[in-house]
């Protein structure tokens, strides 16, 4: 019950993404480097890999969050932005 419970959100994600770069017109690179519209959410996970939260003076920063991932987290809605701790435009 509970992997398919991780699937259908896995799909969801997916599934959101996907739709909202085709509203917008937009691609992410996929691992040979072409714009695709139709990334899957394991190629965008191993993407956020190399994110990390770190404290500094007590602090919260988000490490290597290129602008690249910054507009992916914005195509994948609000509460991700704020996740990331990115202040949400829109």
């Amino acid at each position: 019950m509970i992997m398919g419970l991780c699937l259908l959100v896995y799909n969801l994600a997916q599934r959101k993404l996907r739709k909202q770069l085709e509203a917008a017109q937009e691609g992410v690179r996929n691992q040979v480097k072409k714009l695709t519209n139709k990334p899957t959410m394991r190629w965008i996970f191993q993407m956020f890999q190399a994110v990390h939260l770190v404290r500094i003076n007590g602090e919260k920063q988000v490490s290597n969050l290129t602008q690249e991932r910054q507009e992916i987290l914005q195509h994948l809605g609000k509460s991700c932005c704020e996740y990331y701790l990115m202040i949400s435009g829109g």
